[in-house]
């Protein structure tokens, strides 16, 4: 395998890529100021005196709420850039890696979403990212998409250390309690892309291009995600107002927010799964992870 160009090195999954992907190839990392992806003539102009191999692209404009009223930045980093980097890869041949979000779907039903169902994102940031999934697979270009959820880590904001602040403060929580999904750590997609791309190393022939769902096993809701981050939290120790037991579920009309949220968020990972012999942990084993690097420290 030759050079992997990683960009969007700084954010969660970018920064869990450096170390996953490290061990891999020459790894070119480039945050904001190296490869911006509002700048198109900047980043072709990278890739262009790069030549990678593969191009991994963990850069996303990922503010849900802000995208409503900021369409043409979304756009241009979710969509138009996406359309850039995967005709480079496409003229290259190289492979291009990127993300997605279960926020292409709308939500509806209650089993588990699998790649070929319909699309039908509720707000802007879906309808964008949903455009750079089409402009990559119109592309021709070889691929990797993956699709994922409730994207977390240590590093950067996050729901569970908002829920550990607002715990620290309040005696008392309300949480949406009617979108069900499946928290996703960073290190757990960074692994995953990993595993992936050290088969294509191994075997090209190995590793079909394509779109994938690649999410934490089971599936919870976001009021029962807050009562497990703070039943957690205070099992290791970390003084809190709230307990578990005063978390209380709400409905989403009774928290309204700028862009609409899809209720269903699961994803069906059996796609990826059986291609990759790969087997995704409960999303709990993960957070459980988190909670201990975030809280060991402080109560040590």
């Amino acid at each position: 395998m030759n050079d992997i160009l990683l960009l969007g090195a700084n954010g969660q999954v970018g920064w869990e890529l450096q170390r996953a992907l490290a061990p891999l190839g020459r790894l070119i990392i480039c945050d904001r100021q190296r490869g911006n992806l509002e700048d198109l003539d900047s980043l072709r102009a990278l890739v262009q005196a790069e030549r990678p191999a593969i191009i991994v692209n963990a850069a996303a404009y990922t503010a849900v709420d802000k995208a409503e009223s900021d369409h043409e930045r979304a756009q241009r980093v979710n969509a138009d850039a996406v359309d850039l980097l995967a005709t480079l890869a496409a003229d290259l041949g190289a492979w291009l890696v990127h993300y997605s979000t279960d926020y292409v779907f709308d939500g509806s039903g209650s089993r588990p979403f699998r790649e070929d169902d319909p699309t039908a994102p509720l707000n802007t940031y879906g309808r964008t990212k949903l455009a750079g999934e089409q402009a990559i697979r119109e592309s021709g270009c070889r691929h990797l998409i993956f699709r994922t959820s409730w994207v977390y880590a240590a590093r950067g904001a996050n729901f569970a250390k908002t829920m550990l602040r607002l715990a620290a403060d309040r005696e008392e929580l309300r949480i949406v309690a009617d979108q069900i999904g499946a928290p996703t750590s960073a290190e757990l997609i960074a692994d995953v892309t990993a595993q992936v791309l050290a088969r294509l190393r191994d075997d090209p022939q190995a590793v079909p291009s394509g779109l994938y769902h690649l999410a934490a096993g089971g599936e919870v809701s976001w009021h029962g995600y807050a009562r497990f981050v703070i039943a957690e939290a205070a099992r290791l120790g970390l003084p809190l107002r709230t307990t578990a037991e005063r978390v209380l579920p709400i409905m989403t009309h009774e928290y309204p927010l700028p862009a609409p949220r899809p209720a269903n968020s699961r994803l069906d990972t059996n796609k990826l799964g059986s291609t990759f012999a790969l087997t995704l942990p409960d999303w709990q084993f993960h957070v459980r992870r988190m909670l201990v690097e975030l809280i060991g420290e402080k109560v040590a």
